[in-house]
């Protein structure tokens, strides 16, 4: 049994709202796939739906990280296919929904990644990037994967680290697993679903209105919190849109309605981005949120 349910989209578009209302039509189970909301503790500044919301459907791939973690694509990918190996296993369906679409694509994909990291080969490679630079490091990638640092920016650390890692792991380039893995069928046979606006300006409207709940629910002491828990700033958690400029706040670099105005920007940026990315996939059938009165009845006539 491999068909299960996407459900995409850009932030603030109400797609918890649709995955809910279908699970319950459907005695479904949810897998989330949002970057962010794998982190426990940040519940405001990622719109982590509550108890409330989820009103009684299980969620799945919440607050399975701590903030301080490298969270990778691989790990969701291995998380997800047990929580929906789980679902299918009790009978039920399972409806994949977030707007993350590199996690998603690689779930649905089923993408083998090159190598689990190394504690010894990762410190060996930072160790090289730390006393000879990184674009040391990237003219090593160059000799080691030519494919793979083309298309790389000399100052994209984390990748470039990585690249090089497996490439000692496995003595093969990275470019080489990618191109093995396009080669294989996807594990799901998806039926997914998109929400979009067609008056783009709707849809802003509905990105500020959540950054403003944001605000009145608590995310600038969410912020603060985690930064007195020792979290480190340059953290990818804490890099999220919404924490970084909150932590700018705190540190007296800005006030908090600037920071409120720059992550209003920023998600609308992000929403931008989600929607690129997404209008790629031609299986996706859209579902315009400001012309459609019942979304979920719209839905289910897609299913």
């Amino acid at each position: 049994m491999n068909n299960l349910i996407c459900i995409c989209g850009p932030t603030a578009s109400g797609k918890t709202g649709l995955a809910v209302a279908l699970a319950k039509e459907l005695d479904a189970e949810v897998v989330s796939c949002d970057s962010m909301q794998i982190y426990r503790g940040m519940d405001v500044g990622t719109a982590k739906p509550d108890a409330a919301e989820m009103e009684g459907v299980p969620h799945h791939l919440l607050d399975v990280a701590e903030p301080g973690e490298d969270f990778s694509v691989g790990r969701y990918v291995q998380l997800a296919d047990a929580a929906i190996a789980g679902i299918h296993s009790r009978g039920k369906i399972a409806i994949v929904c977030g707007g993350t679409g590199l996690y998603m694509d690689s779930l649905i994909k089923g993408e083998r990644f090159a190598a689990p990291s190394r504690p010894a080969q990762r410190e060996y490679v930072e160790h090289i990037a730390e006393e000879k630079g990184l674009s040391f490091l990237y003219e090593m990638l160059k000799d080691a994967d030519p494919e793979t640092a083309e298309k790389l920016h000399v100052s994209d650390r984390k990748r470039i680290v990585r690249a090089m890692e497996v490439f000692l792991i496995t003595g093969m380039p990275l470019s080489y697993h990618n191109e093995q893995s396009k080669k294989r069928p996807p594990k799901y046979q998806p039926a997914w679903i998109g929400l979009n606006f067609r008056n783009r300006s709707k849809l802003y409207a509905r990105v500020d209105a959540r950054v403003d709940r944001m605000l009145e629910q608590g995310l600038e002491a969410e912020v603060r919190r985690l930064l007195e828990a020792g979290i480190d700033p340059k953290t990818t958690a804490m890099q999220a849109i919404g924490y970084k400029e909150m932590a700018a706040a705190l540190r007296g670099e800005c006030t908090v309605k600037q920071a409120a105005d720059r992550i209003k920007q920023a998600s609308r940026n992000y929403a931008k981005r989600q929607l690129t990315w997404f209008r790629r996939n031609e299986a996706i059938r859209w579902l315009y949120v400001d012309e459609c009165p019942d979304l979920t009845e719209a839905a289910m006539r897609i299913l």
